[in-house]
């Protein structure tokens, strides 16, 4: 045997300290569904509006095929509740409102049925289901307080070729008395001229009954429709008895007014839902 001393075995060099795994961030997900996309800004849009005052519970309006619509019941945020909503089923080979080959923007399904039912819980205004469900002209024009103005809106309708109005009204347990009014003219050029020119031009172009200055209200979502352009208003404070909200929607050949008055103030989350529900029941 060898009198030499085996070699000692290399020092085993430390550890490094332990450091957790980092999974890789995820790559993110485009998603090219236009409806998808149009249901995130709109919510972002009312998260915002809602936030600045002072709500908690986001509102939001999911832009649906041109099947059914949600009626948006009744949340904590104040929104009413709605029956689902239905849309009217087109005339055999009748193309819808914003198809290419509809270059009039006609509404072919009954006027009738595009105005936005009364939610649950609400006292309709028979009143305003006219004869046969249509409304007299000067029915609508009694909305306006100025003699001078219903007589020049009398004017405007006529030569642009109004062609039916239809409407429906109610009234909530808190008080807030809706109105809506569709009214149905030859072509959307014809409409989309008596909204610029007419009816909001620089703010409301006729004083509404009870109202007095009011300034601009956007409405969570509206931005998003494609094909119907829309403004509001809110009457500027101090009211009077009641507060005073009304927005009109440029949709194709139908222009829609919509109505609501409260004592005291009109809250908005209602207004805003009943603008954007009427919206997309003619987009």
């Amino acid at each position: 045997m060898s009198d030499q001393q085996p070699l000692a075995p290399p020092p085993v060099p430390p550890m490094p300290p332990y450091q957790p795994l980092v999974a890789a961030p995820a790559a993110p997900v485009v998603r090219k569904d236009r409806r998808v996309l149009r249901a995130v800004l709109r919510w972002g849009a009312a998260v915002l509006v809602l936030a600045a005052a002072g709500v908690s519970t986001a509102y939001g309006v999911t832009r649906m095929d041109r099947t059914d619509l949600p009626g948006l019941a009744t949340a904590s945020d104040g929104r009413w509740d709605y029956p689902e909503i239905v849309r009217p089923p087109l005339p055999s080979g009748s193309p819808g409102p914003f198809a290419e080959v509809n270059s009039a923007g006609a509404h072919y399904a009954d006027l009738r049925a595009l105005v936005l039912p009364a939610p649950a819980g609400a006292v309709e205004d028979k009143a305003l289901r006219g004869k046969d469900g249509w409304l007299a002209t000067g029915d609508f024009l009694a909305e306006y307080a100025k003699k001078d103005e219903r007589t020049e809106f009398a004017h405007r309708l006529a030569d642009h070729g109004l062609r039916h109005v239809a409407a429906r009204g109610w009234t909530t347990k808190d008080g807030t008395h809706t109105r809506i009014y569709l009214l149905q003219f030859g072509s959307a050029v014809l409409v989309d001229d008596l909204f610029e020119h007419t009816v909001v031009h620089y703010g409301p172009g006729y004083t509404v009954r009870g109202a007095g200055a009011s300034e601009y209200a956007a409405v969570p979502g509206g931005s998003t429709l494609e094909d119907v352009t829309e403004t509001a208003f809110a009457e500027s404070e101090p009211y009077g008895a009641e507060q005073v909200r009304q927005g009109y929607l440029s949709a194709g050949d139908t222009l829609a007014v919509v109505l609501q008055s409260r004592e005291g103030s009109a809250p908005a989350v209602p207004f805003h839902q009943t603008m954007t529900l009427q919206a997309e029941l003619l987009d």
